[in-house]
């Protein structure tokens, strides 16, 4: 099993962020003017309920309109400073802390592109140090939190007592085009705005009641398939493409970074008391769990991220996370693995223990 003998990078907290602003699902198709039955059907039998998003409001026929790309860049900021601050705060307060007291931060976006990054606005926004370290992650998409946590607690392993936090934020309505086709609805129906802050270090006055320690990361990058998620520009703004196959090809390659992760720490899958899933797609979720044999009982919590928010992106594997926190059932001892997928094909693990 897992070594005791060097302290491992502990959380010690969490925050997480929405829009104001929250659509039932079936409301979201007649504000876009989807009229066709499929389209329809669709976002009806999504299992998502609602979702929070910055939409503008509809016109007097009901209906949203297009927003330009100086608008949707605008909304991206505005957005992300609006919950990021939200999230970072609601995280701080667990410990009694200030944004003076990190010394790390690093921000996870792929929802829009801002020079200089979403940390340096962050910190100014929230008053960090002028000497805080910061990283801004971009482009790697649902997968980048699992990186973006990676980086973190790189971080504090190599520098002992000192804290660092992951906001991971996603105004995915910044990214919104709206047509008529198929492919494009398929990704309107899904993506919801949000934002988490994770808190981490490995100061060993913090105990296992503050959270679990991250232990060890295992990746899959499947590149003959690199172009089944992305953004293409589609009138200066940005459409994500979602390949109706993804599904299959996260199924048919999930094992492999689960399996070297689990063997490399002395681990089987019965060993796993807590699995934290990205909340990529009812299809997605079910693919993972018919390979790797877990149970509707392993997933609930991604399942219920779905239902209650739509994809989040980068930050919805921290939305479940959140919630398996809310149930206090995790003792010590206790294994968790994390698991995101995003473009490139890309699967992040990540080996947490309580």
């Amino acid at each position: 099993m897992l070594a005791n003998s060097a302290p491992y990078p502990r959380v010690i907290g969490l925050g997480t962020a929405n829009p104001d602003t929250c659509y039932d699902q079936t409301v979201i198709a007649d504000m876009f003017g989807h009229k066709q039955a499929r389209i329809k059907k669709l976002f009806e039998n999504s299992h998502i309920r609602k979702r929070f998003l910055y939409l503008p409001e509809p016109g007097e026929d009901g209906l949203i309109e297009q927003e330009d790309s100086a608008t949707l860049q605008k909304k991206h900021l505005s957005g992300s400073l609006e919950m990021g601050a939200a999230a970072i705060n609601k995280c701080l307060r667990e410990q009694n802390l200030t944004t003076r007291d990190i010394d790390y931060l690093a921000c996870v976006t792929s929802t829009g592109f801002l020079c200089p990054g979403v940390s340096a606005h962050i910190a100014k926004a929230l008053d960090f140090r002028p000497d805080v370290r910061r990283t801004d992650i971009l482009g790697m998409g649902c997968s980048a939190g699992v990186n973006g946590l990676q980086v973190v607690t790189d971080y504090v392993r190599t520098n002992p007592g000192k804290k660092a936090l992951l906001l991971a934020i996603e105004v995915c309505s910044s990214a919104y085009y709206v047509d008529s086709s198929m492919e494009t609805a398929v990704v309107n129906s899904l993506f919801g705005d949000g934002s988490a802050a994770l808190l981490i270090t490995s100061d060993d006055e913090y105990s296992g009641e503050s959270g679990p320690m991250v232990v060890d990361f295992e990746s899959e990058t499947i590149t003959e398939n690199i172009d089944a998620l992305r953004y293409n520009l589609v009138n200066g703004m940005l459409s994500f493409y979602l390949d109706k196959d993804i599904p299959y090809v996260i199924g048919a390659n999930i094992h492999k970074p689960i399996q070297r992760l689990l063997e490399r720490n002395d681990l089987k899958l019965r060993n796993i008391d807590h699995w934290i899933i990205h909340s990529g797609g009812k299809k997605v979720i079910d693919s993972i769990k018919y390979n790797i044999d877990i149970s509707n009982h392993d997933v609930r919590h991604t399942l219920s991220v779905l239902q209650d928010y739509g994809n989040m992106s980068s930050c919805s594997f921290l939305f479940s996370y959140d919630n398996l926190r809310k149930e206090n059932i995790a003792k010590k001892g206790d294994i968790g693995v994390v698991v995101a997928m995003g473009p490139g094909v890309a699967i992040e693990t990540a080996l947490l223990r309580w």
